[in-house]
């Protein structure tokens, strides 16, 4: 018999989307996923999304269409796209957005305020993710390994709503969290991220990045400006996965930023997923990076609150110089990031 009940809409089916998708059709949950690219659609919808790599591997077979193809309103939106692709897919996906439904961004990045401006903050859950992953192409995902994930109203106030998709998370992840603090966990994924752009300036791992104490002052730079930005904003980041970012709060000593960073290398060296998702778009993908919408929004955030930002600022524009060929992903210019810092 036919499962009626309604899915749960899932709009990118990539690295996060797609695995989100993969377990819990295969717990159960009806699902649908929704992806611009034909020949991914095709694949899970027949022979279904592999899911790879250390933590389990299995194939599952999960609906999927074309945004062209998709007709109905639904209750529950997952947005799991790229965060430069945020504004388009929440414009795309409005329509089919139910009065009482809501978007729960499943991205890096701090997408909450852009789909808020467009369905409304009512409409909008907030949602941090961490585990590892990368789309291998068509039906195929490589998930690395384990990581934090957490959800939480951008109220702070949890809700029936909220309870349910934490439920549903933990179907996913045994361990997911239900938060009153969702912004404080993404703008710690913020410092950390902001590590991961630069650790993609090279070709080195994300563990021989963050092991090599010859960079250690650009990752210490890096999560100081976006915790300074944070507190200026109000807001207490939370850590996760042995990150500490209160160790880079304003005041604090070098020698909590040093063990911070030796953490994140140590976590990183267990881990298959050896390049962030972000070296991938640029050595394997050949495409733009979130650096945008993810780091330069810090510095415009900076701005606003007054705080000045040099080393985010450096890294988006050595970032953009990695993308558009000027620079190679090398020692040398990550050696330029260094320079910036001192």
């Amino acid at each position: 018999m036919a499962d009626e009940r309604e899915p749960i809409l899932i709009w990118g089916a990539g690295a996060i989307g797609g695995t989100l998708g993969a377990y819990w059709a295969r717990a159960g949950e009806p699902v649908l996923l929704v992806d611009l690219v034909a020949d991914h659609v095709a694949a899970c919808r027949t022979k279904g999304v592999a899911i790879e790599g250390p933590v389990e591997s299995f194939v599952q077979q999960v609906p999927a269409m074309t945004p062209g193809e998709l007709r109905g309103s639904f209750k529950r939106i997952v947005l799991a796209v790229k965060a430069q692709a945020t504004e388009a897919a929440v414009d795309a996906l409005a329509s089919h957005l139910a009065p009482d439904g809501f978007v729960l961004s499943a991205q890096n990045g701090l997408n909450e305020i852009a789909i808020a401006e467009r369905v409304g903050p009512e409409r909008t859950m907030g949602c941090f993710v961490n585990f590892g992953a990368d789309w291998l192409g068509p039906g195929r995902i490589l998930y690395g390994n384990r990581g934090a994930v957490v959800v939480g109203e951008i109220d702070g106030a949890p809700r029936e709503r909220t309870r349910a998709m934490h439920a549903l998370l933990r179907r996913f992840e045994p361990d997911a969290v239900l938060t009153d603090n969702i912004w404080g966990y993404l703008w710690g994924k913020l410092a950390y991220g902001a590590m991961l752009f630069a650790t993609a300036l090279t070709g080195d791992s994300m563990a021989e990045n963050f092991a090599d104490p010859r960079r250690f002052v650009a990752f210490d730079r890096l999560g100081r400006e976006v915790m300074a930005v944070a507190a200026a904003r109000g807001v207490k980041p939370v850590g996760f996965n042995g990150f500490d970012p209160a160790a880079f709060a304003p005041g604090t000593g070098v020698e909590l930023s040093r063990a911070s960073v030796a953490a994140l290398a140590e976590f990183n060296r267990h881990s298959a997923k050896t390049h962030s998702g972000i070296w991938r778009d640029i050595a394997v993908r050949k495409r733009r990076t979130e650096v945008d919408p993810q780091i330069g929004i810090i510095a415009a955030l900076g701005r606003e609150a007054g705080v000045d930002t040099p080393a985010i600022r450096a890294l988006v524009s050595l970032v953009h110089d990695v993308e558009d060929g000027r620079r190679p992903q090398s020692f040398e210019t990550f050696k330029a990031l260094v320079d910036a810092c001192r």
